[in-house]
């Protein structure tokens, strides 16, 4: 019986391809390299803004494509330019940020654009912010399309804030999470990783049943159910371990890249 390998390896980057070091290993890089000879193109699918992506460029291959910010754009990476986006409306994504609000007092905003990011001034960031990051009211920062709008709580729990915020908002804008911290991803409408990796890989004459992903987070269930082949990490989150069906190993073993060998036989 013939097995047909898979067209197109889809990998969420952090707590699944990059190790928790922020590191990608040799052994990693290799079986990259490998799959880029064989014209088997690995598309990095992350949540990541733009210039947290750029650290792992050099491993995406000849393809030159990735998928940033959950699915609100496409980077050439070659070209280094914007290929698609997918961005929210300021109409849209100012109306939706004043109903959150007046729902779950406290949450505070930011808001991401392929240029770079804005806080509101109690938006409590975890990382280093680039130089020149504004500072203002989310009505100030929504003054232009943005690819993601952030909403943080301090008080709430991950769970408890994305319920409350999937009720205030009934779904006129795509949520999700992929951090330890109450801090909410909101996206244009339908834009997910999965919705994105859909458009680039019918770019390429590539269907769902020629995919294998790779997550970890919430944040990857839409683009795990939609491959044909899915896995999670060792240590995902319970929700991702249940819709994926097969388990990696953790990403500080090389869970990706040792999955991938076997499917290859590398």
């Amino acid at each position: 019986m013939t097995t047909t390998l898979p067209r197109l390896v889809a990998t969420d980057l952090d707590g699944t391809l990059v190790r928790s070091d922020g590191t990608i290993s040799d052994y990693t890089r290799d079986v990259l390299l490998e799959l880029d000879r064989r014209d088997v193109p690995v598309v990095f699918v992350t949540g990541r803004p733009l210039r947290w992506a750029e650290d792992v460029f050099e491993h995406v291959g000849r393809h030159g494509l990735a998928i940033i910010s959950n699915g609100a754009l496409v980077w050439d990476v070659a070209r280094k330019a914007v290929d698609l986006e997918r961005a929210i409306e300021p109409d849209l994504g100012l109306r939706s940020a004043q109903l959150l609000r007046e729902a779950v007092p406290g949450t505070t905003y930011a808001v991401e654009d392929v240029a770079g990011i804005g806080l509101e001034p109690h938006f409590m960031e975890r990382y280093p912010m680039p130089d020149g990051s504004r500072r203002a009211p989310v009505e100030e920062l929504f003054d232009r399309p943005a690819l993601k709008l952030l909403a943080r709580h301090e008080e709430l729990a991950p769970q408890e804030f994305w319920d409350a915020a999937e009720q205030a908002l009934g779904g006129s804008l795509v949520i999700t999470w992929s951090s330890s911290t109450s801090l909410l991803e909101i996206s244009a409408p339908g834009v997910t990783k999965a919705s994105t990796l859909e458009l680039l890989t019918a770019r390429l004459g590539i269907g769902a049943e020629e995919v294998v992903a790779f997550g970890d987070m919430p944040n990857d269930l839409p683009m795990l159910t939609w491959a044909g082949t899915s896995y999670a990490m060792a240590d995902a989150h319970p929700t991702v371990t249940a819709a994926a069906g097969r388990v990696a190993p953790r990403n500080d073993d090389d869970g990706v890249a040792r999955v991938l060998a076997g499917v290859f036989g590398l």
